[in-house]
């Protein structure tokens, strides 16, 4: 999900969890510390998220690579007897 889309799904999630926070605890500097816990947690969600699209791209990268260098090896070992140059 692109940054930007995420700060826009994030303005009413945080709007709705500070009138939440409000209407339970009937405390306003409890409803801000409340909101700001879970921009926090949000937040942190969205970074581990990455981090975790960035390893699995990783991953498949070197997966992709290791065969292609095993197609490359069984290329190399087996050659059908009319292919070989004969002097």
């Amino acid at each position: 999900m692109p940054f930007a889309i995420f700060c826009r799904l994030l303005q009413p999630v945080m709007c709705f969890s500070l009138l939440g926070a409000y209407f339970v605890s009937h405390s306003i500097r409890r409803a801000m510390v409340t909101t700001v816990d879970i921009w926090l947690l949000l937040q942190v969600a969205y970074f581990a998220s990455v981090l975790f699209l960035i390893w699995r791209a990783s991953c498949a990268l070197k997966r992709s690579q290791r065969v292609l260098r095993f197609d490359d090896l069984e290329e190399m070992r087996y050659r059908p007897e009319h292919c070989e140059k004969k002097d």
